[in-house]
């Protein structure tokens, strides 16, 4: 709901209409995805007390899960990067982050997402299961599914580890570059407002960076110790980052809670109106 809103408002007012705030909507539609990708049919599990999955439906649910994972990793580099660019590089801006360039960018984002996400499923699905046909995970992960397979491809495992190195240590290391330089400048701004300002920005750009690779790291990089702590990690992981990041990110900038505070008088003012005539 709160997703929704957001890219609802950012649509609707023109002062919204700038490269940060699109990447703030595109954020808000990838989190609206990580969940309708895994908590549907875990729900229906429940209510239902059946939990088979057919293959096609496991295989599917990973293709979709890994696309919107490869494109929250990309589009947080970009916003740290969108971040750096107006502190860093003000004059630039508008050059660097046209309209036209945010158009290509968000295309680029979600056509490597997919592509990516295509690759690294066809090559999944070339491993056989023969250890066990029990996915120890509320839903098809691709480290629990490859503790079912006897047969492995060592391109599999080269793709992903090409993957995590291009998709997810590149960004996560260039986010960091990026914010040493950013704080840097930072610490030199003589106005506080200023400086407070653009604190207020970038921290909750940090959070939600270290939140999302911190669990995504411990997930899917450290030894597998049980089952539960690495339900737990994936719950963190795959559910809640997505419900907090518009909280953190969106919520807490002012241009963003103005925009919903107006729609919302706008809506109730109307329905006022209609009500009375």
């Amino acid at each position: 709901l709160i997703n929704s809103s957001i890219i609802t408002v950012i649509c609707l007012e023109v002062q919204l209409h700038k490269p940060m705030y699109l990447f703030i909507c595109n954020l808000s539609i990838v989190d609206i995805f990580y969940t309708s990708v895994t908590v549907p049919k875990l729900l229906h599990m429940l209510l239902s007390g059946n939990h088979i999955v057919s293959y096609a439906q496991c295989y599917t649910q990973l293709y979709f899960f890994f696309t919107v994972a490869t494109a929250e990793e990309i589009l947080l580099f970009v916003m740290a990067y969108d971040r750096y660019v107006a502190i860093c590089d003000p004059l630039h801006y508008h050059q660097i982050l046209s309209r036209r360039n945010c158009t290509l960018i968000t295309i680029g984002i979600w056509a490597v997402s997919f592509i990516n996400s295509l690759m690294f499923v066809t090559l999944a699905l070339h491993m056989s299961s023969c250890h066990s046909n029990v996915v120890h995970q509320f839903y098809c992960d691709v480290k629990s599914l490859t503790k079912t397979t006897c047969t492995s491809s060592l391109m599999f495992f080269v793709l992903a580890g090409v993957e995590i190195f291009v998709l997810a240590f590149i960004p996560m290391l260039c986010t960091v570059i990026s914010y040493i330089n950013i704080f840097s400048v930072l610490l030199k701004m003589k106005s506080k407002e200023s400086r407070k300002k653009a604190f207020s920005t970038c921290s909750s750009h940090v959070i939600v960076v270290s939140i999302y690779y911190g669990s995504c790291l411990i997930g899917y990089l450290t030894p597998s110790y049980s089952d539960m702590l690495d339900f737990s990690i994936n719950v963190v992981f795959a559910t809640i980052t997505p419900m907090v990041n518009p909280i953190i990110y969106s919520l807490q900038n002012s241009n963003v809670k103005t925009a919903l505070l107006e729609q919302i008088y706008f809506q109730k003012g109307w329905n006022l109106k209609t009500k009375g005539e």
